[in-house]
């Protein structure tokens, strides 16, 4: 069936039900019919509850089909709908829980939260199948890492519109920016759907028609497995995905058929220009990444070509998306000139829940900025530099981590590695390395000294760290994310 007319998931599922859906992490199959009649009873099941339109419901549950039902169910309603994550200790959940208001927790087998509802099937139960009543477009209020302080809230005012008049125009912005169309396309799951980025595509997926697979777990080998088995077209994946992908003896590499893959998509952490290089030597042409963050959405976005054509650059700002360069002062630089990112949405606009100080704190009038600083070139492409909380200053000099991170990750021994700037009495900072070692590696005096001579022609020598440690494993999110923040706070503790 042409899905090209159809406004997204509601209406697929409702013309053609035996499309596939989902093929979930246990290999079960779910045809569109099946999803939606499930999606209709639970709709049911949460007005039956008693909660109405600008209502807040809240999942602790692993990637599946229990965590899909909610997202789409919520959105039909007018409901706000809250992914926890359940790596999260039971008192995070709990300050999660209590600062959103939920009035609905949904959980996973194995998530325990006082009152709340394990899985779906309870509230589909004795519900009817049709579509609900009054339907109006809900939303996900996603949780910021909290990396410095309290998680918060990211919200957006509710449209008032039923959702066939909103997918069309996310429909042709994601055309527009990763070249995603409607269609019997493939996508797969690699991370958890409580981050934003996983969440979206895989809702994305369903208003395109695709078929959506749920790798059980990130790994290489297993990836490599669903991409051929499956004909996957499309993914979204992290950079550290990339690195351990190129991990992979050649021999094991070669033996998957990865022709199938047409966008990988990438986001969430700075990627290594070498990395992302040889992932398109061995995948094709097929990495589109985007810049952006909770707050601001997809801001920036560079396609492959483009890319290859400029690499480094994140991209240039995505269709209804303004963007400039600030100094200290809040003064705009010229190309090249590294400062703050600011960027201005036609999208609409956020707020921090129940926090009106920190929303007013991160915008400088209409503009918002993630927090990273990097520059544009004549053309209008960003390139990153880091976070601004991250910057060492060294001997009056600004050093940026992500450099000599992307510069140590080019040698084979190295697994991952934070570089973080330590009080320093002569220089301000001294640059330190924590390098989590390649399996099989053994650390010591003679890998530091290969490390510190690979840096040798690829970064400025006051860049090299003054100093290498070694850790294993280093703490990174499920979506790539490291919090320097707490490294740099771990590695002091122990001095």
């Amino acid at each position: 069936m042409d899905v090209d007319q159809l406004p997204g998931f509601y209406a697929i599922a409702a013309a053609d039900p035996g499309r596939r859906a989902l093929i979930d992490s246990d290999g079960t199959e779910t045809s569109y019919g099946e999803l939606l009649a499930r999606v209709n009873q639970v709709s049911h099941g949460l007005r039956a509850r008693g909660l109405v339109a600008g209502d807040v419901v809240a999942g602790v549950l692993p990637n599946g089909i229990d965590a899909i039902v909610m997202i789409t169910a919520t959105a039909q309603i007018g409901l706000y709908y809250v992914p926890i994550n359940w790596h999260l200790t039971a008192s995070e959940v709990a300050y999660i829980l209590d600062d959103c208001d939920a009035k609905l927790v949904v959980t996973g087998p194995g998530f325990a939260v006082p009152g709340a509802e394990t899985g779906t099937a309870g509230l589909a139960e004795g519900q009817p199948t049709d579509a609900p009543g009054e339907r109006t477009s809900g939303a996900v209020m996603w949780y910021t890492s909290g990396t410095t302080g309290f998680p918060k809230g990211v919200q957006r005012p509710l449209s008032g519109m039923v959702p066939e008049q909103m997918i069309p125009a996310y429909r042709w912005f994601l055309g527009e920016v990763v070249d995603l169309r409607p269609g019997d396309d493939v996508h797969l799951v690699t991370s958890p759907m409580y981050h934003s980025a996983p969440c979206a595509h895989t809702q994305f997926a369903l208003h395109l028609g695709h078929t959506v697979v749920i790798a059980p777990k990130f790994d290489p080998v297993t990836i490599l497995e669903l991409i051929e088995r499956h004909r996957v077209t499309n993914a979204m994946m992290v950079p550290t995905m990339f690195h351990r992908m190129l991990q992979l003896p050649e021999e094991v590499r070669t033996k998957y058929d990865v022709s199938s893959l047409r966008q990988v998509i990438h986001t969430g952490a700075a990627c290594p220009v070498s990395v992302k290089q040889q992932i398109m030597d061995w995948w094709g042409p097929v990495l589109y990444e985007y810049y952006g963050s909770t707050e601001s959405a997809i801001a920036f976005a560079v396609k492959p070509q483009e890319w290859l054509a400029r690499p480094g650059t994140v991209g240039r700002p995505v269709p209804m998306f303004e963007a400039k360069i600030v100094d200290e002062a809040g003064v705009e630089l010229p190309p090249r000139e590294p400062g703050m990112i600011y960027v201005k949405s036609g999208m609409g606009t956020f707020e921090y829940h129940k926090d009106p100080e920190k929303t007013a704190a991160s915008m400088l009038g209409e503009w918002y900025s993630p927090g990273d600083i990097g520059f544009m070139d004549e053309d209008g492409y960003l390139f990153l530099c880091d976070r601004r909380t991250d910057l060492i200053v060294s001997g009056g000099v600004n050093i940026y981590p992500a450099e000599i991170e992307a510069a140590l990750l080019e040698h084979q021994a190295v697994a991952d590695v934070a570089v973080i700037g330590v009080p320093d009495e002569e220089w301000g900072h001294n640059v330190v390395a924590l390098v989590q070692p390649a399996e099989g590696v053994t650390p010591g005096p003679q890998l530091t000294a290969e490390l510190l001579e690979h840096c040798g022609p690829r970064i400025a020598r006051f860049k090299h760290p003054k100093v290498i440690e070694y850790r294993s494993p280093l703490p990174r999110t499920p979506t790539g994310k490291m919090s320097r923040t707490k490294v740099r706070e771990d590695y002091l503790s122990e001095l």
